[in-house]
């Protein structure tokens, strides 16, 4: 990832991020493990895939993502949801606070518009108004 290494499975783009976020090397990415590399990335405001964590894997075992066994990849699957659950939303992805809730009332005889028909009532029974 520095000058003249290159991680095997990382693409220019995966290593661009992995750089972002303090990893550079072959014994950075060993140093800190496929999962917080996988978990820093995220942290950083990237989207990656799963297959980042497959590959971020293989290139730690030095064989290729696919070869990742299915009982492993289930359990990276199941612990970096559990470490990304525990990140903050993003700044523009955060649920804004509720605000005051006003209730308009339209009289039929001001031109207001008839409530919409969705389908819940019994056409049968309205008639009986």
């Amino acid at each position: 990832m520095s000058t003249g290494t290159k991680l095997r499975n990382i693409g220019p783009k995966s290593a661009a991020w992995l750089r972002q976020t303090g990893i550079r090397t072959q014994e950075d990415l060993v140093a800190v493990g496929s999962l917080a590399a996988f978990v820093r990335v995220k942290r950083a405001g990237f989207k990656p895939s799963l297959n980042l964590l497959y590959a971020l894997e293989g290139a730690i075992l030095g064989c290729h993502w696919q070869e990742i066994p299915d009982e492993r990849r289930s359990e990276l699957v199941l612990a970096a949801g559990e470490e990304v659950s525990k990140l903050p939303l993003p700044k523009g992805k955060r649920m804004p606070a509720a605000g005051p809730v006003t209730t308009v009332r339209h009289d039929e005889d001001e031109g207001a518009m008839p409530e919409p028909d969705f389908g819940f009532d019994d056409p049968q029974s309205s008639s009986a108004d």
